[in-house]
Order: C-alpha cells, then sequence, then structure tokens
C-alpha cells in the first residue's frame, strides 16, 4: 500500500495512497461454475458494501447516485479561485478492437480449501477516502480489530498501543497464545511509518473461514502519520509479495500463512464500489475480499488477465493511454518508468509526471469547461456546482491499455468521469464539489482506489497475473461507469515497455549495507596507518619501483 493523504484537498481525507509498500497471463475464460465455490459451510456474509475499496455482492445500483444532466451549461461551474483557461477539442472515436481469435480455456477448478466465498461477499467496510477494512479476531480469547486491506505492502501489523485517533488496540499481553520473536520492525510507507515488536499468534476471520490460522504479526508501539484523524481501522494487512515484507523476506506473511494452513488456493480478489459516492463521507460503504479465489456473482462477462512482472509489488505493464480516445503519444516506458503497480491502499491514480502533465494537458483539452484552476489539477482546490448538477458530462473518458498474457495483444479499462471526478463530503451548503482523482508520482504508475473501483480484481498469485472484469456495483442510476474491452493488437507498441527492473528493495538495503561496511573498513585501515610511526629509514630510489606519484591506486583516487 501506498499510503498518503490528499493534500490540501478538504475534509481530511486519509491518504492518496494508503500506504506505500509477475505472471504470465492466460486470457480471460468463461467465469468459474458455482460449484467452484469453496465448499465449508460458514456464517452468511453480513452486507457491508465495499471492497478494499468497494462494495460488493451482487449487480444492484448504487446508493445516492444521479445521473449527469444532457448538454448543462458549464457556466455554472464552480468555485475556483484562479482560472486557467483550456479550450475544448472534439476528441477522435475510439480504436476498434482487433478481430483476433479468443481463447476461452480457464484453469481447472482448485482443489479443496476450507472457504465460503459467498460468506467474504460485502465483508469490507470504509470509504475511497480513508481505506477499506477486514474485520478479524485476534488472539485468545479473541480481540476484535479492523484491519485495513493493502495490496502495496506485505507485513500485518496492528496498534499494540493506545492512540488518540484509534479507539481500539491489540493487547498483546491479554493472550495466552501470543508469542513474542524477539526483535522489532520498522515500515515507512510515502507518507507515514511505524515501529512494532514481532511476533506469532492465532488469527479468525469471522466470514468465510470456520478455524483459526498462526501468522507472524507486529504490534505496533510507535507510529508517525500512520494513524490518522477520522479512521475506522486500527491495523494494516499487506497483501503484496515476501519480497516487500520487512524486516526481510525471511518473515512469512499473512497470506502465505493462510494458503498453506487453509490449503486454499493461492489467489485472492476484490470488489471496492465507491465509485461517485463521496469521500471521506460520514457513512462506510462496502465491499468484498475474497481469500482463496474468485466468487462468480462479484463480476459479469470475461475476465482479461495481465502478467505480473516481478513478484514484490503487484507490478504490471502499462502499454498506452488514452483520453477521449486519443492516445497520449507517450513512449510506452513513460509508464512504465520504475515501475507500474496495482496497489489498493492507493486512494488516487498516481501518475509519473510527465504522463500526469500530459493527462492534464488533455483532460482540459477534451473537457467542456473553457476555464479551470491549476489548483484543482494539483490538488490544492476544490471544483463545486450547485445541488444542481452533476459536473461529469463536462469530462473525457480514460482509458489504460494492459499488455495480454499473448504478449502480441492488449486490452483495454476505461474508467468514466465519474471514477476519477470525485465528490467530497461537507464543502458547502449550496454546492457541490469535487476533487480530482488523479496526482503525480515521482516513483510509480499506480493503479489505485479511483480505477479498482469501477472493476473486480483478481491477483492470481499462482499463476503470476492480475486479472480485471466488469464490477456489477460499479454503476450509477442503472449505468456503468467503467468499461473493459479487447483484444486490441500490439504491433504499433514495443515488445517490452517495462525499462530494466531496478533491484528490489530488500536487496537494495543488503548492497547497502554491504558497501557501507566495506567503506567503514577502508577508512578505518587508513586511519590507523596514518597513525602509525613510521620505522623505516630512507632508501635510495630505485627506478623500477612503482612510486606514488604514478601507482594505480593514486590515478583511481584523483
Amino acid at each position: 500500500m501506498s499510503l498518503v493523504t490528499s493534500v490540501g484537498r478538504s475534509s481530511g481525507a486519509l491518504s492518496e495512497e494508503i500506504r506505500d509498500s509477475s505472471f504470465p497471463g492466460k486470457r480471460r475464460g468463461p467465469r468459474p461454475a458455482r460449484e467452484w465455490v469453496g465448499r465449508a459451510g460458514c456464517a452468511p456474509a453480513d452486507p457491508a458494501l465495499r471492497c478494499d475499496l468497494g462494495r460488493g455482492g451482487g449487480a444492484r445500483p448504487l446508493r445516492g447516485s444521479r445521473r449527469p444532466p444532457e448538454g448543462a451549461a458549464a457556466t455554472n461551474l464552480l468555485k475556483l479561485a484562479a482560472r486557467a483557461g483550456a479550450a475544448p477539442a472534439p476528441a477522435p472515436p475510439p480504436a476498434s478492437p482487433v478481430l483476433l481469435p479468443r481463447r476461452s480455456s480457464q484453469p481447472p477448478p482448485p482443489a479443496g480449501g476450507a472457504a465460503n466465498f459467498l460468506a467474504m461477499v460485502d465483508n469490507l467496510q470504509g470509504d475511497s477516502g480513508r481505506g477499506y477494512y477486514l474485520e478479524m479476531l485476534i488472539g485468545t480469547p479473541p480481540q476484535k480489530l479492523k484491519i485495513l486491506v493493502d495490496t502495496g505492502s506485505s507485513n500485518f501489523a496492528v496498534a499494540g498501543a493506545p492512540h488518540s485517533y484509534i479507539d481500539s488496540y491489540f493487547d498483546a499481553e491479554r493472550s495466552s497464545t501470543y508469542r513474542s520473536k524477539g526483535f522489532d520492525v520498522t515500515v515507512k510507507y510515502t507518507q507515514g511509518s511505524w515501529t512494532g515488536f514481532v511476533g506469532e499468534d492465532v488469527v479468525t476471520i469471522p466470514k468465510g473461514f470456520n478455524s483459526s490460522f498462526l501468522v507472524n504479526i507486529a504490534t505496533i508501539f510507535e507510529s508517525e502519520n500512520f494513524f490518522l484523524p477520522g479512521i475506522k481501522w486500527n491495523g494494516i494487512l499487506g497483501l503484496a509479495y515476501a519480497a516487500l515484507a520487512k524486516p526481510s523476506s525471511s518473515l512469512e506473511t499473512f497470506f502465505d500463512s493462510l494458503v498453506a494452513q487453509a490449503k486454499i488456493p493461492n489467489v485472492f480478489s476484490m470488489q471496492m464500489c465507491g465509485a461517485g459516492l463521496p469521500v471521506a463521507g460520514s457513512g462506510t460503504n462496502g465491499g468484498s475480499l475474497v481469500l482463496g479465489g474468485i466468487e462468480p456473482s462479484l463480476y459479469k462477462g470475461d475476465i482479461w488477465y495481465t502478467p505480473i512482472k516481478e513478484e514484490w509489488y503487484y507490478q504490471i505493464e502499462i502499454l498506452k493511454l488514452e483520453i477521449g480516445g486519443q492516445s497520449l503519444n507517450l513512449d510506452c516506458r513513460e509508464y512504465n518508468a520504475d515501475k507500474a503497480i496495482v496497489d489498493s491502499g492507493t486512494t488516487l491514480l498516481r501518475l509519473p509526471q510527465k504522463v500526469f502533465n500530459a493527462v492534464v494537458e488533455a483532460v482540459a483539452r477534451t473537457s467542456l469547461i473553457p476555464e479551470f484552476s491549476d489548483g484543482f489539477w494539483t490538488g490544492s482546490q476544490l471544483a463545486c456546482w450547485t445541488n444542481s448538477e452533476t459536473p461529469w458530462s463536462y469530462f473525457p473518458k480514460i482509458s489504460i491499455y494492459l499488455r495480454d498474457e499473448n504478449s502480441s495483444r492488449s486490452f483495454r479499462v476505461t474508467i468514466l468521469p465519474q471514477l476519477y471526478i470525485q465528490p467530497m463530503m461537507g464543502a458547502g451548503l449550496n454546492y457541490e464539489c469535487y476533487r480530482f482523482g488523479i496526482s503525480p508520482s515521482t516513483n510509480a504508475l499506480v493503479i489505485g482506489a479511483t480505477v479498482m473501483e469501477g472493476f473486480y480484481v483478481i491477483f492470481d498469485r499462482a499463476r503470476k497475473r492480475v486479472g480485471f472484469a466488469a464490477s456489477p456495483c460499479a454503476e450509477m442510476a442503472g449505468a456503468p461507469v467503467s468499461e473493459i474491452s479487447g483484444p486490441f493488437s500490439t504491433d504499433d507498441i514495443a515488445s517490452n515497455c517495462v525499462p530494466a527492473l531496478p533491484l528490489n528493495e530488500p536487496i537494495l538495503w543488503i548492497v547497502s549495507y554491504a558497501l557501507m561496511s566495506v567503506c567503514a573498513a577502508i577508512l578505518l585501515i587508513l586511519i590507523v596507518l596514518l597513525l602509525l610511526p613510521c620505522p623505516c629509514r630512507q632508501l635510495p630510489r630505485d627506478p623500477e619501483v612503482v612510486n606514488d606519484e604514478s601507482s594505480l591506486v593514486r590515478h583511481r583516487w584523483k
């Protein structure tokens, strides 16, 4: 999770990245048959709507949604302090899909697994501004905590001491099954950090499993900008790979432990349903986190898969972006600079600076709004309309092309303005105000909640791929706010858009410590040599001896 709080956006919405924290794929195929669903009986799901950012469960319309007015004048626009001009321009029609053979093969049903996927529907609560959380019972006797779901980090940690922004914490001394491992761990995110004691204890997931599991857990005793005002969770569940786990990848992650002990497939999926709903509102939305597989009721149509490039974050390959059907025409390596990841713990769609600038220019040019303040694009200001209006009809669609499992093809996920022009609560009595759900990033393209809320997302670790399918809850007034289509040819795109993969974080730390140790040893030797007296007498200069003026060491250190 790349956790970051929206800067200057109003109302204290939690992080733009909720905490900064491989696969060759087969394409989509027919949805799995109902009998694939887990076999063990559990209590029915408690209707709580949404997933790491989403409301889940069947095809029900979104609450409180409104259809944008047709052709409403843009003059009622808002309240932006400063204005910057941008002339509207017609958008060319979207590219037509290339007719290529479609593969309908689907992996065989997973074997065994004491999990009830239907019971996991609607097992998340939260909102898009402050994250989505799962209820867990930890220790003996069980202590109930709300745990933030984050696919951008790998540690499982809970508050281990009181904090002014949380209402409960895990008291390890009260648990007879808690065992300390005798060391601390510190985890730093894009914004914020925490330090905790590492131990292990039993955990029960009330919805979907009928047994407890022994897992590694960090109890947080010190933190900075991690627990924020208004949050409703008191722990974090990192679902990325062990390569990101702190202090090292040898610490088994929560999901690896669950797969081994519950005998479930190495797959989980999420539905996040906050499309068009207020950010950081007073209530909560719902969602679904399905641990161990795919729940057919949470998606419709085909599942499209893209390979995971490396198993640390869920790193994928972006081929191009389109605004209103028009390509940005950037080198595809710009989209993958450093990395492109899918992260449920990031609130917004985050883009490398060059890509962000191109997107803002294109959105401003193709929108029906003649002037806009720079503060809206940077996140320091909100745009407000009268209560009788909604702004979504003024803005273009945004499409992201992902490489298919067949590398000669791609597919496209498209978000409508309802997903990236996001309503904010409490901004004014006579106005409804909105924020721009896209922000610049210094180190990655991050597909966060802004995009994920439009889709059912499958993290198929077993087959090293991430899948996207249409989500029934990504609708407003019965109309979908996201689209998925393909296949498209990749003949006009480079065969590899991912730059040489950087060393992942654990290796970087090892290399850094090794280099520092070598430098310290060399420095110590030099100091000792300088302090030692020279007992030797001056000898005649031998013309065959290399002196310090011409030595290799001398030249290397010039």
